[in-house]
């Protein structure tokens, strides 16, 4: 997640570099055009580019919106996921006694664990890359069998709660109380896969851009009767503009793609490892993650 009100120019220029490239080959090549075969070149009246670029404008601010809404919804999912598990660990820590302080801590580090590996099975990483060192070598050697790790865990922590009951640690009411913020967990995970599956059309993205080096044609031609000086900065700031809401938009619909527009499940992650380790008492509380530069994952 960005968290700077100043984006660094590289960052922008990065993101749209091929863009401006072709930008400045159209720009050339109409000045070129002109000064060969000005008698061969018709009028471009500006209505034209005018009125698409004011198209474009409309259909930008509208999937950028629609890109937010999505991004949006998947920080608020993650916040959910915040809640339930301190909410988790609240329960139980207040529903056992200090002589099951093992109990308490098993299912702890398996809620820590399960709030990275979700974050890194989102990312397409490694699903152990963060969050292993809360599971025992067995629990990983099992998990890792499995397609859906995180489910796994919330799972193998439904069945440590069953063993609290059956042991009499817990009451039936408990249980249901404990299950009910579990389901909760796994409706929130559900929710972010799903977010996370759901793919556009590439064939959409693909018509818009083309659409925008459209508008940059037009713009270029109805714009020839300017001096090179002038033209080629013209039509670079114009498409900048097109181009980088174009790029932000198709970026944030994406919130889990290892970017510096994501949702940052990891930081999330390390925020809910510090809630569970103050409730438990745990002395070894990490720091919150630090920002890489101008974002933070």
């Amino acid at each position: 997640m960005i968290i700077k009100s100043r984006v660094p120019i590289a960052y922008i220029f990065n993101t749209i570099k091929v863009e401006l490239f072709w930008v400045l080959i159209i720009g050339f090549s109409t000045q070129l055009l002109v000064f060969y075969y000005d008698e061969y070149i018709p009028i471009m009246p500006i209505s034209i580019p005018a009125f698409l670029g004011t198209a474009l404008s409309i259909l930008l601010s509208f999937k950028v919106s629609q890109s937010y809404d999505r991004w949006w919804e998947a920080r608020k999912i993650w916040g959910s996921i915040v809640n339930d598990s301190r909410k988790l660990i609240v329960v139980i820590n207040s529903y056992l006694s200090k002589d099951d302080k093992k109990d308490i801590n098993k299912i702890a580090y398996k809620q820590i664990a399960f709030s990275y590996i979700l974050g890194n099975s989102l990312r397409d990483v490694d699903k152990f890359k963060y969050g292993k060192e809360f599971l025992e070598k067995e629990e990983i050697e099992r998990l890792s069998k499995n397609n859906n790790v995180p489910l796994s865990i919330l799972d193998s922590i439904a069945k440590d709660v069953s063993i609290l009951e059956s042991e009499g640690k817990i009451n039936s009411f408990q249980h249901i109380n404990i299950n009910n913020i579990i389901s909760n967990l796994i409706d929130s995970m559900g929710k972010a896969e799903r977010i996370n599956n759901t793919i556009f059309p590439p064939t959409y993205r693909q018509f818009f851009h083309l659409t925008i080096f459209v508008f940059i044609i037009l713009l270029s031609l109805a714009l020839n009767n300017l001096s090179f000086i002038n033209e080629i900065p013209l039509l670079v700031v114009i498409s900048m503009i097109f181009f980088f809401l174009e790029k932000t938009a198709f970026i944030i619909q994406d919130p889990f793609m290892n970017r510096p527009s994501d949702t940052p499940v990891t930081s999330i992650a390390r925020t809910i490892e510090i809630n569970i380790k103050e409730i438990i008492e745990d002395e070894n509380i990490p720091k919150p993650l630090s920002p890489l530069g101008y974002y933070i994952l």
